[in-house]
């Protein structure tokens, strides 16, 4: 929509002020009056409609905030590492709105990031990211909750907008007896946000990341164009947002593929005192698929001394014809005496972190600041990874967190942006601290770069999600490899003003 077709109606950002347009000198927002309609000579443009330095607000279904209290809401993330706000947040009305909004900005190279806002409740919701990837310093940031839309839901397939978390897809899914193949762990995600870094959870050894999942996606691209994206249809647009950060277009609609749902599941922890038995164990049980779904953490032994390893496996089954235990755990070189089992609904199983995450935030470790890292380790060195990432590693970096550490099939990842180790298999290191208060995050990201660059130097990568300081181009480079001309391409292409989630750092 052109500029001149409308500034009848502007947007109400606070109890005195409104936002119609943009100081093209100034590069700020124009405000008026609390009064929709009647800013005709806004602050920061000088009268008269024609003025070349200010440019009109398209029509929006939805609202453009600028109030402070939003901003700031808006300005930090997760992992409380990073303070970033942007200068004005769009609660979109449509997914209309994202494309308009993001054509205005283009126009205006104003930065642009969708925002998840994941979480429960009314305040607690914030961007999932850890280290200010969904920012959007000095710029619009998209508030991806109010594209909040399970559009339907069909045998196998699910068509759902940006902003639905994980959790409402699976109850609503579930209510017609289908599941979500891949689930992240904690479920309180939106959709979109996910998307656009890969999705990871128990179910990628069978089934990949969420973003192999995907059929279809509907974009806006970096110059406000929406586009619906297949493999079949603008291959080259859905290969570079899927786990592409962000960079080439918005993810505000996708179509998933489902899968059947079982009644409950079987819940194994088995546990190592070895790594090597661990290792060898986890492979086994990956290639031999005899778990539906697993995973496996890291924790300080009981006395304190050292690290224990735990294997939970998952068989999802109907009725009563429970699995087989004793066949669950032959051959395994686990410790058998603390081998433990745990039977429940599927449901419950799906939603098992939210008992932890409502400890965490009532004993206020969820609002405390964050260092994760994630990486990605080829299987030939990750004993050698791990027994330096160990010695390394104290109680103290954990707090009250985990770490995950279990294996995948590289072959199932088929995003080319979720670039994975040059082998067949490789494992997943997930260092999800929450630290006490008074922890030295400084120096845990300092322990960060050091476990990065001792992946990178072992043929490992990273995950999108991460705090590692001090990135460089030349570093996302090595990163994609082979890859790396194919995201460029896509940023030029598709985002060629480069206003889009600027936070990631990927192209600056």
């Amino acid at each position: 929509m052109s500029n001149s077709a409308l500034p009848r109606r502007s947007v109400i950002v606070g109890a005195a002020a409104t936002v119609v347009g943009w100081n093209t000198v100034g590069r700020s927002w124009a405000v008026g009056a609390a009064d929709a309609g009647t800013a005709e000579t806004p602050a920061g443009a000088p009268a008269g409609a024609a003025d070349a330095t200010f440019a009109a607000l398209p029509r929006l279904d939805g609202t453009l905030a600028a109030d402070a209290g939003t901003l700031a809401r808006f300005g930090g993330d997760f992992g409380h590492l990073v303070t970033s706000a942007p200068r004005a947040v769009l609660h979109p009305g449509s997914v209309g709105d994202v494309a308009t909004l993001v054509a205005f900005a283009h126009r205006h190279r104003i930065p642009v990031a969708m925002n998840g806002q994941s979480g429960t409740g009314a305040t607690g919701l914030e961007s999932h990211s850890s280290y200010g990837q969904a920012a959007a310093r000095g710029g619009v940031a998209i508030d991806a909750r109010a594209l909040n839309r399970i559009v339907r839901i069909t045998p196998g397939r699910a068509v759902v907008e940006a902003g639905v978390t994980w959790a409402q897809l699976t109850d609503a899914a579930l209510a017609q007896g289908w599941m979500p193949p891949t689930l992240t762990d904690y479920l309180h995600l939106s959709v979109g946000g996910t998307l656009s870094v890969g999705g990871i959870g128990g179910g990628v050894q069978r089934y990949g990341f969420q973003t192999d999942t995907v059929e279809s996606v509907d974009v806006v691209t970096g110059t406000g164009r929406l586009v619906t994206a297949s493999a079949s249809t603008n291959r080259e647009l859905f290969e570079a947002v899927l786990g592409g950060g962000g960079q080439a277009g918005l993810i505000v609609r996708a179509t998933l593929r489902l899968v059947r749902a079982h009644e409950r599941a079987l819940v194994l922890n088995l546990f190592y005192d070895d790594l090597a038995d661990y290792l060898a164990d986890q492979r086994k049980l990956m290639l031999e698929r005899r778990f539906d779904l697993h995973v496996g953490d890291v924790s300080r032994n009981a006395a304190g001394t050292g690290w224990r390893y735990k294997v939970e496996g998952v068989v999802h089954y109907d009725g009563t014809a429970a699995p087989d235990r004793a066949a669950l755990v032959r051959g395994l070189r686990c410790v058998a005496a603390d081998t433990t089992f745990l039977d429940q609904t599927a449901r419950e199983y799906a939603f098992r972190v939210d008992a932890f995450a409502g400890y965490l935030q009532s004993a206020g470790l969820w609002s405390q600041p964050k260092p994760w890292l994630s990486l990605f380790l080829p299987a030939s060195t990750t004993e050698a990874f791990m027994r330096e990432a160990t010695a390394l590693l104290t109680p103290e970096d954990l707090g009250a967190g985990l770490l995950l550490f279990y294996p995948f099939r590289t072959e199932v990842f088929t995003r080319p942006m979720t670039v994975m180790p040059e082998e067949p298999v490789g494992f997943h290191f997930d260092l999800l601290s929450f630290p006490f208060p008074g922890a030295d995050h400084a120096a845990a990201l300092r322990r960060n770069r050091r476990l990065y660059d001792l992946a990178v130097s072992l043929g490992g990568k990273r995950y999108l999600i991460g705090a590692i300081p001090d990135v460089t181009r030349t570093e996302w480079r090595r990163h994609y490899g082979a890859q790396w001309g194919r995201a460029v391409a896509a940023k030029h292409r598709f985002d060629p003003a480069g206003i889009l989630t600027p936070g990631q750092g990927i192209h600056s």
